[in-house]
């Protein structure tokens, strides 16, 4: 279990460094992040949502989870699982995001 968490930690915090291009904060204090796991062949699972279906970043966010998670030496591939319930919304976004955003 402490394992989980240690790796579950790394994972937030490498996610800190993907940046919404639109909005200039990470994904993290967004709240577009549910959860990171990885299994023991070193699949580290994302499970997060999009601000809008349709978002035409998806690709790039990918890419950068891909590479930011990619950096941990125990991470072997990245899936990504994308899903819409529960919906996103500003209540997710951190304190520091609301700020930075003036909501």
């Amino acid at each position: 279990m402490a394992e989980t968490t240690a790796f579950k930690d790394k994972a937030i915090e490498a996610l800190k460094k993907v940046i919404d291009p639109e909005l200039g904060v990470d994904i993290v204090n967004l709240g577009l992040i549910y959860d990171v796991t990885l299994n023991d062949i070193g699949e580290a699972r994302v499970t997060m949502t999009l601000t809008i279906m349709g978002c035409p970043l998806t690709d790039e966010l990918a890419s950068g989870i891909a590479e930011a998670l990619g950096d941990l030496p125990e991470v072997k591939e990245v899936v990504i699982n994308l899903v819409w319930e529960p919906a996103w919304s500003i209540a997710r976004m951190s304190r520091e995001a609301r700020l930075a955003l003036g909501v």
